[in-house]
């Protein structure tokens, strides 16, 4: 036996001293040289480039970004990123068109919290009294309003085929419409149906008024939080603008947010407005169901330009029941009441924080409602109004300019 075999193969593979100084202490010992040759250089060099400034080494040559190689991986990564972003988009449209209501109610209601806001009135205080303010009047009206909206809702339905056939006795184009259509059959398809398409119809609306409550707990839950955290959503906001231009972004995004929650809260006072004169017309000239349809009305009336032309509709049509006068004359009111909402409410509650020229209301309007449905159009004036005062303070000057 040699002099080698004798100091054993543990000691002769131990590494030089560099390597074992690049060598992390607590990471794959024992190290020895069977790590191979170039990585125990490597390591060598490693401790040469470790220092008390660098203690990681100093940054190497960057990689070239016009390369072939970091093209062709930057455009593959964008398309990749933007593809997933677009699916988890639509996989949680449900839960962000939550989230933007939340926080559409929550710009709504930022005046009333602010202006409620005093040295002996903290904010947290003025967020509870809002928000226990805003949910008790929803739950108040909707414990008064839902027994006999139930009970109008139940009758309407039931009484419908007895109110075509009134109708059509009454008027010959109604009777012509029930001849050629057959009207009446298709609503006594639709009232009496089977007992098996009756279960699934209860199901389906248990279904709906489980979706509504969670949805309605969930934003109101949002809201909150929105209304308390208001001020550090509106900072990390102006945070993502570069320091030079935060100042600007500062003055124009608390422009928008005054005038997004001017426009909800109007929209929200008109629409009360208008369904509270329905309902005293509709019990004045002692029209059906006269709870449900106001309610109908402020709904709708919240729905730009189309809303009140559609709940003038229905409660005409509703009128017919009563007398041609009346639906005349319902249809008269309700032609007043747009004329009224539109140039004397409207520029006294809504006029002076948001304005916007009819063409861009349409337009907004129309796209909102074909991309977010009923939401996307109630939503359209507020961000049609931000983004013509973004276009007017920060393109067109740039361009008049140039």
């Amino acid at each position: 036996m040699n002099e080698e075999d004798d100091q054993g193969p543990t000691e002769e593979r131990h590494t030089p001293d560099g390597a074992e100084q690049g060598h992390g202490d607590l990471v794959g010992q024992p190290h020895t040289i069977d790590e191979g040759g170039p990585i125990v250089t490597a390591e060598a060099a490693a401790a040469q480039a470790s220092t008390t400034q660098n203690p990681l080494g100093k940054h190497g040559r960057r990689f070239d970004p016009r390369s072939p190689f970091m093209v062709g991986m930057a455009g593959a990564a964008g398309v990749a990123v933007t593809y997933g972003a677009i699916q988890a988009v639509i996989a949680a449209s449900q839960v962000l068109v939550l989230i933007t209501i939340a926080l559409f109610l929550a710009i709504g209601l930022e005046p009333v919290v602010s202006w409620l806001v005093r040295p002996w009135f903290p904010r947290w205080a003025a967020v509870t009294a809002v928000f226990v303010v805003a949910i008790g009047l929803l739950a108040g009206f909707l414990a008064a309003a839902i027994p006999p909206l139930v009970t109008q809702g139940s009758a309407l339905v039931h009484n419908a085929p007895d109110y075509l056939d009134h109708l059509a006795h009454r008027y010959p184009l109604i009777d012509v419409l029930n001849t050629r259509f057959h009207l009446r059959d298709r609503v006594r398809q639709g009232v009496g149906a089977d007992s098996s398409k009756l279960a699934g119809g209860v199901l389906g609306a248990g279904r709906l008024v489980f979706s509504i409550v969670s949805g309605t707990v969930i934003v109101a839950v949002l809201t909150g939080y929105f209304m308390a955290n208001f001020a550090q959503v509106r900072a990390s906001i102006y945070r993502l603008f570069p320091r030079s231009r935060r100042p600007r972004a500062i003055l124009i995004g608390d422009e928008i947010f005054v005038k997004v929650g001017g426009y909800i809260l109007g929209n929200v006072v008109i629409s009360v407005i208008t369904a509270v004169l329905t309902f005293i017309w509709l019990l004045i000239f002692d029209v059906p169901y006269p709870l449900l349809l106001a309610v109908l009305v402020a709904v709708l009336d919240l729905i730009p330009v189309v809303g009140s032309t559609i709940a003038g509709i229905i409660v005409a049509v509703v009128a017919l029941t009563v007398s041609v006068p009346v639906t005349v004359a319902t249809v008269v009111f309700f032609i007043v009441l747009r004329l009224f909402e539109d140039y004397i409410l409207v520029p006294r509650i809504i006029g002076r924080t948001v304005r916007v020229p009819a063409i861009v209301t349409v337009v907004s309007v129309l796209l909102g409602g074909a991309l977010l449905g009923i939401v996307g159009a109630l939503l359209a004036i507020p961000v049609a109004a931000a983004v013509l005062l973004i276009i007017s303070e920060t393109v067109l000057p740039s361009l008049d300019e140039r």
